[in-house]
């Protein structure tokens, strides 16, 4: 078997892997990237309609978003993955079509003045329908036979609804071998789905590590530090503005929001309005509201069992329409706006930030990981300014983390999850992380496990059987000077978001012991004698 890594090397978005095994060949995800690339990008070694199946661990653009591509430049195999992401897909992928040729659109407007070359865009909205027919619905825990001699099987990942992490079982040459690709891990006791699922044996593991570096610390009280951050914006006037993934992440916050309406919370604004800003979020919102039972946890079953919805309440609006959106903000009363997308990168959530970065009243609040490279980054490390649509916004807003809400698992989370793979473990491949986060991960699991681990770099080719790389990948950085920067600043930017998470715990003990509240103080200016330079 040989294992080629085409994405999400050394880097956190656009995960790709290809298996060839059997004679066949295998694509395991094939995702869009989001911020700037570290490293060049291999191409696929075979062209798209050799590929004989692609398996999707979850819907998430990053994973899912290439696959239109494959099939526009040929692809007719078949694509299996969960009920619940094929019915993800069905809206994502579509609207990820919309957004390829709006901006083809803008780019040819500009091109034709320019002179220049017409752009295409990666597929369209018809290729998106050629996509769908190939869709293959599984559930967990059962296995289907891709090929005579290859099955595969989900097991629930916990980190969105219908996300899995997919084992293949393969037998070459009379040696029957097990791969797992863990995709994306989700972090613990989050609203609406399960925690990840124990994982079967395995003799390879394909596993990520977007938070190898650390753990998210002691959880905090969701609906408590929402509400503090809610109430205290509220009152200065302004509004909470939540750059949110339309699909998850969004539903997520909706049901905490809920919780904190439904209580009445948030002192003087009782029934505060929470609009969706989204159309692909609203669509979203509505499959989560489905029949898709089998992929909740049993918090959420037993709220539907009392005839509650989960994720509505009396201040939700909805938005679909530009004009409806553009009127969020020409309201000046305190509400809060979730809108995609979760990095800031596109979509109507540059707009807000536009109008609301600008006003000291105004919050920004980040439920979820920002990639290297994003604008939502670039918050979070504390960027004075701004670009967008081509104006230098100033950023007087409060810039907030929801610490612990990760929808990604943490580095002893996935250690244990790995722990709990039975079988030989002849190899770790670590991917889906930070350039340096990913060489470091792999090295914990060696000391951790004792097991052979490496972070392979893209365009990097492993034979199982020579147990060694046939091609090391692409090494050499790319040098881009503002990347650059946001690299060298990474360590300061977890220091900025671990002070802002200091602020988040003074917040929460307001309205303590006076013996306690000293002592707390005294420990923090302690900490801060010691650094203060």
């Amino acid at each position: 078997m040989k294992l080629h890594f085409l994405g999400a090397a050394h880097e956190v978005t656009g995960s790709c892997t290809l298996l060839e095994a059997a004679g066949y060949r295998i694509l395991i995800d094939c995702g869009m990237e989001q911020g700037a690339d570290i490293y060049e990008n291999a191409d696929l070694p075979v062209a798209a309609g050799e590929i004989d199946a692609v398996l999707l661990t979850h819907a998430h653009i990053d994973h899912s978003g290439k696959i239109p591509m494959l099939v526009a430049q040929g692809f007719k195999g078949v694509i299996y993955t969960t009920e619940a992401t094929a019915a993800l897909c069905r809206i994502m992928l579509m609207d990820s079509a919309h957004i390829q040729q709006f901006e083809a659109e803008w780019r040819n407007r500009k091109a034709k003045r320019n002179g220049q070359p017409e752009y295409v865009p990666l597929y369209t909205a018809d290729d998106v329908q050629r996509t769908l027919t190939l869709l293959r619905p599984c559930s967990y825990g059962q296995d289907y036979a891709l090929f005579d001699n290859v099955t595969v099987s989900f097991t629930d990942a916990g980190h969105l609804l219908g996300s899995a992490s997919i084992t293949l079982t393969v037998t070459e040459d009379g040696k029957t071998e097990s791969l797992l690709f863990s995709g994306d891990l989700g972090n613990t006791r989050r609203p609406l789905i399960r925690d990840p699922q124990t994982p079967p044996a395995a003799d390879y593991i394909i596993v990520e590590s977007t938070y190898g570096d650390r753990t998210h610390g002691e959880r905090p009280d969701y609906v408590t530090a929402l509400t503090a951050i809610l109430q205290r914006t509220f009152d200065r006037g302004g509004n909470v503005v939540i750059p949110c993934f339309a699909v998850g992440r969004t539903q997520e916050m909706l049901y905490l929001l809920r919780q904190i309406q439904n209580q009445g919370l948030v002192k003087g604004h009782p029934d505060f309005t929470v609009w969706v800003d989204s159309p692909l979020a609203v669509e979203a919102t509505n499959i989560y509201n489905g029949e898709l039972l089998d992929y909740y946890d049993e918090e959420t079953l037993a709220l539907l069992e009392q005839g509650e919805t989960p994720i509505h309440f009396k201040g939700l609006r909805l938005s679909v329409t530009s004009d409806k959106s553009r009127a969020i903000n020409y309201d000046r009363s305190p509400k809060v706006i979730l809108s995609a997308s979760g990095m800031c990168e596109a979509g109507r959530i540059r707009h807000h930030l536009k109008h609301n970065l600008w006003r000291p009243e105004c919050t920004v609040l980040f439920v979820g990981y920002q990639s290297a490279g994003t604008i939502g980054r670039k918050l979070i490390d504390g960027a004075d300014t701004v670009k967008l649509f081509g104006e230098e916004i100033r950023v007087r807003a409060e810039i907030a983390t929801l610490a612990g809400i990760s929808g990604h698992a943490d580095r002893e989370m996935m250690l244990n999850w790995l722990r709990a793979v039975e079988g030989e473990k002849k190899h770790i491949f670590v991917n889906h992380g930070e350039d340096t986060v990913t060489a470091a991960f792999a090295e914990e699991i060696k000391n951790a496990l004792g097991v052979p681990a490496s972070a392979p770099y893209n365009g990097a080719v492993y034979d199982t059987v020579a147990a060694t790389y046939l091609d090391e990948g692409n090494k050499v950085r790319i040098e881009k000077k503002s990347f650059g920067g946001q690299v060298a600043s990474a360590v300061f930017g977890r220091l900025l978001a671990a002070g802002r998470r200091l602020m988040s715990v003074i917040e929460q003990n307001k309205g303590g012991a006076n013996k306690d509240l000293a002592k707390f103080a005294d420990q923090v200016n302690a900490l801060a004698d010691k650094w203060e330079r």
